[in-house]
């Protein structure tokens, strides 16, 4: 389903509802994230590999560069504390994965497809203990209250899981367009280091990595590994001073993604030596 607004740039932007782009896509994709370590990434080496890009590593994109394929934003206040970057991101991306409450208040016109952002409905615990929609993977562990909130969608049209980092709807979201190859960048996950693209002395989003890590990304991460990763969609790490442990999701370097990607290395060779 499309609709049309006219946002406050005066152009007419076409919403899309997520059921337009679910399985459109294959092969390898790259995840680009904030993290300290994603400013070594050469970008160039993988230009021919789609990107999705979240929050402000949109500033690693050069404006006459390869266009993301997807950019995600779940941060709420990202907009007005990071003008020039969310403008940068919606100008230069072909996908725009957004809240509705930000769509009419676009701050530049663009020719991307808008996407609008929904959450997953809880669990109840006939879904936790039977699973009934294929689609939506839930937690099955029953105690506690925020078990019901965890879990992995399938389907965008159904809703995401948030985790509290934006990796991990990024992830719903590259299995939602049917690529089976996931590289993260910049996934450190690192409180005390920050994001790479701010500096002194600006305005900068609350970060709740570390109050959320054990409770919600880490428990979303193991229920990935567990009950969606196979051999039909893999996940890799490009960080090696990530704090994902490797035993959930594997690490490797860059040229082992490119052997990964050019078919040359199986995956056994990676579970028998970890790097």
């Amino acid at each position: 389903m499309e609709t049309v607004i006219v946002n406050e740039s005066g152009r007419q932007a076409p919403i899309m509802d997520f059921a337009a782009c679910r399985g459109i896509a294959e092969g390898p994709v790259f995840i680009i994230a904030s993290g300290a370590s994603a400013k070594d990434f050469p970008m160039q080496r993988f230009a021919n590999v789609p990107m999705i890009t979240l929050n402000g590593a949109i500033s690693m994109f050069p404006e006459q560069g390869p266009r993301p394929y997807f950019y995600v934003c779940t941060d709420t206040g990202f907009a007005h504390q990071q003008p020039d970057l969310y403008a940068k991101a919606v100008r230069l991306s072909q996908r725009l994965a957004i809240w509705p409450d930000e769509i009419e208040s676009l701050p530049v016109p663009t020719k991307a497809q808008i996407f609008p952002l929904a959450k997953a409905a809880r669990s109840r615990l006939y879904d936790m203990l039977f699973n009934p929609d294929p689609q939506v993977v839930r937690s099955r562990a029953l105690w506690g209250s925020r078990s019901r909130s965890v879990g992995f969608s399938k389907d965008l049209s159904q809703g995401f899981f948030d985790a509290r980092t934006v990796a991990y709807a990024a992830l719903q979201i590259a299995f939602h367009l049917g690529f089976n190859q996931v590289f993260l960048v910049g996934v450190d996950l690192d409180q005390s280091v920050g994001r790479f693209y701010e500096t002194s002395g600006q305005a900068v989003s609350r970060c709740h990595l570390d109050e959320a890590y054990e409770r919600r990304i880490l428990p979303s991460l193991k229920l990935m590994a567990e009950q969606v990763v196979d051999e039909h969609f893999a996940v890799y790490n490009l960080s090696a001073t990530s704090r994902i442990p490797g035993a959930v999701i594997p690490k490797v370097t860059l040229d082992q993604a490119q052997a990964i990607i050019l078919g040359s290395v199986p995956e056994a060779f990676l579970c028998s030596h970890p790097v």
